[in-house]
């Protein structure tokens, strides 16, 4: 693949990621063949990248197993807050916010920790009992 302009260190060594497609990524997923992806192989980190402007741009920060699991566990409880209709989405990122007592420019669960991705499940969890 050429060589991005853009360069992206891993969150874990510090060290330049590559830049990549789906098919490394995600060898048996024909649907994500054709997207990029930043990878540290030795970290076994990766994230995806925005489809606008050149597509180098990541979606968040490179993740671990761990932390992938997190984001999944996060979204898995925020979502369907906004995409239920309980709330339009940029009102339920704004509650989200307030809930972790951070900007809504900073909320995005892309770019949060393990740490922050399991405050997301139990503020959720809550609102949701």
């Amino acid at each position: 693949m050429k060589k991005s302009l853009k360069s992206v260190d891993c969150d874990y060594c510090q060290k330049p990621a590559e830049l990549v497609t789906g098919a490394t990524i995600y060898p048996h997923r024909n649907d994500l063949a054709h997207l990029r992806f930043w990878r540290c192989v030795p970290c076994e980190a990766y994230v995806g990248c925005h489809k606008a402007g050149d597509g180098t741009t990541p979606l968040g920060r490179l993740a671990n197993l761990e932390l992938r699991k997190a984001k999944n566990a996060a979204h898995r409880a925020f979502d369907p807050m906004w995409q239920g209709g309980k709330m339009a989405r940029k009102p339920a990122y704004a509650w989200l916010a307030g809930m972790l007592g951070i900007e809504v420019k900073d909320c995005h669960i892309g770019r949060f920790t393990v740490a922050q991705c399991q405050a997301v499940v139990a503020v959720c969890e809550k609102e949701a009992a």
